[in-house]
């Protein structure tokens, strides 16, 4: 594999990690195409630009977009309508970002500066409190420049979460490998004897004091 192929191939994707594409993020695609195992017309949210660039980076003619991966559509993001959330978590355990945050049974919101509008928290949802919100792009002569930097933030926050989902699978491993420490029951006879023989012996060493002590004297 040409990994330095890979990651300029990757760079021109939109890292929206959508899975659209087949793959389940930008980088297993961008593999994919390096391999030849997958065509550069089958990431919706890149649609025509996207297929264009890759096409000019390849040397290889641009081709319509593959709609049985979805269709183009317009940015948007996620929104929690927080007065139906119950607090489940999955739409966080969903997001390949990082982008939702909340807690078990706490209302959850989307970090919208950071949502990728991949849709992949909508389904998970058991009380259907996810919608998707357009936003308009602004026109700009750096808009390219911006889309580079919001993509760049998006790969660096989705290689961020691996790598914390691979810390905790990997300290879950080591736990489960520890050998667990069995505490052994007491009986309540066991208790009583237990009892009984501490003050035996609490006594002994009190009557070996008196007689130590009666002998110095």
């Amino acid at each position: 594999m040409n990994k330095q192929l890979v990651k300029e191939i990757d760079a021109l994707l939109p890292q929206t990690q959508c899975g659209k594409c087949g793959y389940v993020g930008c980088m297993p695609y961008a593999e994919a195409i390096e391999e030849g195992s997958a065509d550069i017309n089958q990431c919706p949210p890149g649609n025509v630009e996207g297929i264009q660039k890759l096409a000019d980076l390849l040397g290889v003619k641009p081709k319509p977009l593959n709609t049985t991966h979805g269709f183009p559509q317009e940015k948007a993001v996620a929104l929690i309508n927080e007065s139906k959330c119950i607090g489940c978590t999955f739409c966080i355990k969903a997001c390949p970002v990082d982008a939702i945050v909340g807690a078990a049974k706490q209302m959850h919101t989307v970090i919208t500066a950071e949502c990728t509008g991949c849709e992949l928290c909508i389904a998970p949802c058991p009380m259907d409190c996810i919608d998707m919100i357009p936003i308009k792009q602004p026109a700009s002569l750096f808009l390219s420049e911006q889309k580079q930097k919001v993509a760049d933030l998006a790969r660096s926050r989705y290689q961020f979460r691996l790598q914390r989902l691979e810390q905790e699978k990997q300290i879950k491993k080591n736990i489960a490998a520890k050998p667990q420490v069995v505490k052994k029951t007491t009986s309540p006879e066991d208790r009583k004897k237990a009892i009984v023989q501490a003050a035996i012996k609490r006594a002994a060493t009190a009557c070996a004091q008196m007689t130590e002590n009666k002998h110095s004297n």
